[in-house]
């Protein structure tokens, strides 16, 4: 990589395809461009995709091999600006490509030595910290000693410690735990080049600009300011004017769609059940052409592999498919000679059939834009389609990001049980039935040699219609049962733990808990307020087991809780001991100290 003493810059969400042609064009406005703003964008030779802005061949490479064509609006209007070293001001929505639009350029521009971070890129979610670090590693495959970590809480301080220790390129990070590591002295910030502040809005809605103003304040003097926020509300302007130096403005419209042709569902599901999930609701779909998206080209085989067992039509798509294999297999999907595909997100790059009318995410997609790219495969030509999502526990927190790059809701939707699996089957065997007379009642002839085989088994075997019937449906139905009678017990979960899952999707699906009306407080008990939050990745059990433990309440007195930012709130019993009240503020959950409080209203 080109080693340079001057500043770089980076942001969040992944990098669309030849999609990015699909996102039509856009305002967009740069400050050095401000007299021909539409000239800038129609300056840069998108036919020549991504070898117009500098990048060496390595980078090129790994971009090319990613199936990346030509670089979206906001792409084209940012490289020139970051290779430069200029700071930036970009105003896009997710699903417009900026995490590429900053990463491309940061990492062409890394001074390839190892050392503290020359990079820090902050992030309002430990998930998005996450998705950023995993594009930043996606697009550094062609530079190995490039070192990428994400730090946030809830994670192995130690560990990262010990990375930011043997020295790394990026650091990709939530602002508590990035302020913590500042504090300890672990994260050095004298080599800091380039700051990226990503998903500034969010970062202000969360409560952080605070915390971001104290790291800005703690940054070297000389470095590349970098902002990106959907919105620009007044306060990140304020912090733009002041942070950053004649920054270029870069102002990104995605292009407007119409949600409704989509319906999109998500399920919660375990990873152990997924692939049991999955033919429960390929059995209930009635669409015409299905893609499944997996994440690896060793799963796209393994669950390709399972559907072929039950008899579905299959075939798969994935990075080791020939071309030519390729073109033979979505060839078969256009015409109906295949009915599902298993394909990874490369594999699936500018896939256009408009047979295609489910989407289902097998695997969560690797960023929000890979999921707006996945469900554009159906809904093409003005058809309605449907996306499913399926989403582990611990992956629910990814939801509001996907609703928000896709501009809708994601609605809940459950596994089929055995008894609508049953009613699906019974109903599709009348819907057959009936089409199939209606289908060859012209053909007399045939028609003739069935009634009178039927009046043969009549006569000679001594059978009613009635059963020669009914052993023409077993024969059609096959060696299987009619009706599924397997464990389902796996579908449903005790109350306590779904009610802390959907605590939990509340929280994680982007409603504050601020917002969140717990009610009056019992007449028998008190509220009480304790030092520790959302930010420390609390979770309601571990308030009731330190309470319970320290002051021998038993669980079930312990009242409403309500988890918050930076604190929660607990209703306890009135009339509390002085001696437990006062060890309960030294008890400790996720390392931090309870500090128990009367709460009080504002």
């Amino acid at each position: 990589m080109t080693a340079v003493n001057s500043r770089c810059s980076q942001n969040t969400e992944d990098q669309t395809t030849d999609s990015a042609q699909e996102e039509d064009s856009s305002s967009q406005k740069a400050k050095s461009h401000e007299q021909n703003p539409a000239g800038y964008i129609s300056n840069i030779d998108l036919e020549n995709g991504f070898r117009g802005f500098g990048f060496s061949s390595e980078l090129i490479k790994t971009i090319e091999s990613k199936g990346y064509k030509s670089p979206t609006p906001i792409q084209a209007a940012a490289f020139p600006e970051l290779m430069l070293g200029r700071d930036l001001l970009g105003q896009a929505q997710t699903g417009t490509g900026k995490t590429a639009a900053f990463a491309l350029p940061i990492l062409e521009r890394l001074e390839d030595k190892n050392g503290p971070p020359q990079v820090l890129v902050l992030t309002p979610t430990r998930e998005l910290a996450m998705q950023v670090a995993d594009s930043f590693s996606s697009y550094s495959e062609g530079h190995p000693n490039i070192k990428i970590l994400a730090v946030y809480g809830g994670a192995d301080f130690r560990y990262q410690i010990n990375a930011l220790r043997r020295g790394v390129h990026v650091v990709v990070g939530t602002p508590g735990r990035v302020m913590d590591h500042m504090r300890q002295g672990t994260l050095i910030q004298s080599q800091l080049k380039c700051l990226v502040l990503d998903e500034a809005d969010e970062m202000l809605r969360m409560g952080f600009i605070d915390d971001i103003e104290w790291i800005l304040e703690h940054l070297p003097k000389e470095r590349q300011m970098v902002f990106f926020s959907a919105t620009m509300p007044s306060e990140i302007r304020r912090l733009s004017k002041r942070y950053l130096e004649e920054p270029a403005e870069i102002t990104i419209k995605a292009q407007k769609k119409d949600p409704k042709l989509i319906r999109q569902r998500y399920i919660t599901v375990q990873n152990s059940y997924k692939i049991e999930a999955l033919k429960r609701v390929l059995e209930t779909s009635s669409n015409e052409a299905v893609i499944i998206f997996a994440r690896t080209k060793a799963i796209t085989q393994r669950v390709a592999e399972v559907l072929e067992s039950v008899d579905h039509n299959v075939a798969v798509l994935n990075g080791d498919v020939p071309q030519a294999l390729r073109e033979r297999t979505i060839e078969r999907l256009r015409n109906g000679g295949i009915d599902i595909l298993v394909a990874t997100d490369v594999a699936a790059r500018g896939l256009d059939v408009e047979r295609i009318e489910l989407v289902i995410n097998y695997d969560m997609p690797f960023d929000t834009e890979a999921y707006v790219h996945r469900i554009g495969r159906t809904g093409r030509a003005g058809r309605n389609g449907e996306a499913i999502l399926f989403v582990s526990p611990r992956e629910r927190s990814f939801l509001h990001n996907m609703e928000k790059a896709a501009g809708q809701k994601i609605e809940k939707m459950d596994i089929p049980n055995n008894d609508f699996i049953n009613q699906y089957r019974l109903k599709k065997i009348r819907n057959e039935l009936s089409q199939k007379q209606e289908m060859d009642a012209h053909d007399e002839k045939e028609i003739l040699i069935l009634e009178k085989l039927i009046n043969e088994m009549e006569e000679e075997l001594k059978m009613d219609p009635k059963t020669i019937a009914l052993n023409a449906l077993k024969l059609a139905i096959g060696k299987s049962n009619l009706l599924i009678n397997d464990d389902e017990s796996w579908l449903t979960q005790p109350d306590s733990y779904r009610r802390r899952n959907e605590r939990y999707d509340d929280r994680n699906r982007g409603k504050r808990r601020s917002n969140y009306d717990v009610g009056a407080v019992e007449k028998d008990k008190l509220r009480y307020r304790l030092e520790v939050g959302f930010r420390d990745h609390v979770k309601p059990g571990n308030i009731v087991g330190a309470i319970a433990n320290e002051s021998g309440l038993k669980g079930k007195l312990i009242g409403r809780i309500q988890i918050k930012e930076h604190y929660s709130l607990v209703d306890l019993p009135k009339g509390m001991p002085s001696n437990i009240f006062q060890n309960l503020k030294k008890v400790k959950v996720m390392n931090k100290e309870l500090n128990i409080s009367i709460y009080t209203e504002k």
